[in-house]
């Protein structure tokens, strides 16, 4: 699947929003570290990454090579700012209408409309793909998160009151959301 678009940012700036390519390996695990260490609404601590930049690469040639998943990547002035990504929930004939959703943007950027920007590019990828509804897992107390998730058409359907067990608050609360991808299809 194939994405690139530029959008223009709060501040007026312009950002790149594109697929993800293997050359963007080094850069994009730099950024998952990065990020992963400024919150702790994600779902894995910096220590605990096993993959290395070949792997990184690989798992992007693989998305842009993809027909239904994609990890997109918001770049500012040359350097990577946000990844988001579609991907399949499972491959099995009952499941293949659910793609899941992540994301991730480096702290100096929020406010500014990246996670925004990154969110709707997915929703738009993931009716492209032909999936029927997204899926995803937020910690409860990530409210500009949710907010966001609810402005574009997300709802919540649960909650798992131990969905995380925090070295920093202990456990964590998610809320499940799911957004319903026949009900928006002219959005």
């Amino acid at each position: 699947m194939k994405y690139h678009k530029t959008i223009k940012l709060k501040d007026g700036r312009a950002c790149v929003l594109r697929n993800g390519a293997e050359p963007d390996g080094q850069a994009l695990l730099e950024l998952f570290l990065l990020t992963h260490a400024q919150t702790d609404w994600l779902l894995t601590y910096p220590d605990e990454v096993t993959f290395t930049v070949e792997q990184e690469e690989q798992f992007l040639r693989e998305k842009a090579e993809s027909e239904n998943e994609i990890e997109i990547l918001a770049e500012l002035d040359g350097k990577l700012i946000g990844s988001a990504g579609v991907f399949a929930v499972r491959k099995a004939e009952k499941t293949r209408h659910r793609a899941g959703f992540g994301i991730s943007v480096d702290k100096a950027y929020w406010g500014l409309g990246v996670g925004r920007a990154l969110t709707e590019a997915c929703i738009e990828c993931a009716k492209t793909a032909g999936y029927l509804q997204m899926e995803l897992e937020a910690v409860a107390e990530n409210a500009s998160a949710l907010a966001l998730y609810e402005s574009v058409g997300f709802v919540e359907y649960g909650r798992n009151p131990r969905g995380f067990r925090s070295r920093v608050s202990g456990w964590q609360p998610l809320v499940l959301m799911l957004l319903d991808l026949e009900e928006h299809q002219n959005d």
